[in-house]
């Protein structure tokens, strides 16, 4: 038996994040979806997604598979109910399908994600259920995604200790720090929700940490950084200055002073200092963003929107975002003023294009220094991101 993360039709509206990973390759908290279902099951995952993905991303076999869908945070009921499925039954939730257990060789279609077959056998699922469907829901689940990964990494362990340097507000006991996890001198708030510090982490002198809030592996909050839950670094991220309400899925700088709020960076971005991005219109009023799956800016519904930033990007000192700005991946961003709302993909600067070859050469650089090769599944993908996104460098 095996767990097979669909994209469940999602892929486009969850774009640039899933230019360069599957839908159930989100991280929202601790964990990728991918991760937790894993952990949950014991069972092996795969992905159904893009073609141009599925060779770093690829399926799984089993004789058995339950296709999930990628974009549903995975809970303990959840997982006990899809372990529960039979040949030919369809998990319902109260918006439409949570997972399919498909008889043969069948695979479900994007379709079968909000029509599904009515030949199935329907199994209701009476639960709290969390979608990731937008870019913006990673923020606006965080929390709650924390502090569940939280319950489940940390359950039946102990905590290492806590430097008696840190001022803690709230219970003490939610927060928990990893094996070779570093915390001194910090003011941590749990009154929120809970405080996760990854192995060999560190949270320097004089942070200001209010949870729910994770810091990933390896990752670092830099001197005097301060940080409003519910947010989540994913490993090897570097982050200082203010931050509020975040998701940095990994691997990425925002290393210096500067305001980082409602926002959604990938991994293996780079932030200049004193790069500040606004979340809040002056009239108060609902921000539009670039829709890829419109192909045009979209009523998003939200007050509180930053900047949502694809893999590889970076931008130069002092940048201003505005609200609800969209970078895609491996941009470069750079110029006098606020840059546009939507960036394209391999934008260098103000109009010209980043080349494939030198951006490549940029993010096989850039991953070295954290020790990680650019294989050559990541160059396909990152060679038809290019491809495919030619259009809007116009």
């Amino acid at each position: 038996m095996a767990i097979l993360l669909s994209d469940a039709g999602l892929h486009t509206r969850l774009l640039p994040l899933t230019f360069t990973r599957p839908v159930g390759e989100l991280r929202p908290g601790i964990l990728t979806h991918s991760a937790k279902w894993r952990l949950l099951t014991g069972l092996p995952v795969g992905h159904l997604t893009e073609p141009f993905l599925q060779g770093k991303f690829p399926p799984v076999q089993a004789d058995r598979v339950l296709e999930v869908h990628g974009g549903v945070l995975p809970t303990e009921a959840l997982a006990a109910a899809v372990l529960d499925l039979e040949p030919g039954q369809v998990l319902l939730g109260a918006n439409g399908p949570l997972a399919f257990c498909l008889e043969g060789a069948a695979h479900t279609t994007a379709m079968d994600w909000t029509d599904p077959p009515a030949f199935l056998g329907q199994v209701h699922f009476h639960g709290p259920i969390e979608v990731i469907e937008r870019p913006w829901h990673l923020f606006q689940r965080c929390g709650a995604a924390i502090t569940d990964d939280v319950a489940l990494l940390t359950k039946g362990r102990q905590s290492a200790p806590l430097s008696p340097t840190n001022t803690v507000i709230g219970d003490p006991a939610a927060i928990f720090l990893e094996e070779g996890a570093k915390v001194e001198a910090s003011i941590l708030n749990t009154t929120g929700g809970p405080i996760w510090i990854g192995k060999d982490a560190e949270v320097m002198e004089g942070c200001m940490v209010r949870g729910p809030f994770a810091l990933g592996e390896g990752a670092q909050l830099k001197m005097g950084a301060k940080v409003y839950g519910p947010s989540s670094f994913g490993p090897e991220c570097r982050v200082g200055g203010e931050v509020n309400n975040s998701v940095i899925l990994g691997y990425s700088n925002k290393g210096h002073d500067g305001f980082l709020g409602n926002s959604v960076l990938g991994e293996w971005c780079n932030l200049g200092a004193d790069t500040n991005t606004s979340n809040l219109k002056n009239t108060y009023g609902e921000v539009k963003a670039w829709s890829y799956a419109d192909k045009a800016l979209m009523a998003t519904g939200q007050q509180f929107l930053g900047l949502v930033m694809g893999d590889h990007s970076k931008c130069g000192i002092n940048t201003m975002f505005n609200t609800g700005t969209v970078a895609g991946v491996c941009a470069n961003v750079f110029g006098s003023g606020f840059p546009p709302k939507h960036i394209p993909s391999f934008a260098w600067g103000e109009g010209a294009t980043y080349t494939l070859e030198k951006a490549l050469e940029t993010c096989e650089r850039v991953m070295q220094r954290r020790h990680v090769a650019l294989t050559a599944a990541d160059k396909e993908v990152l060679a038809h991101v290019f491809e495919v996104t030619e259009p809007y460098r116009g």
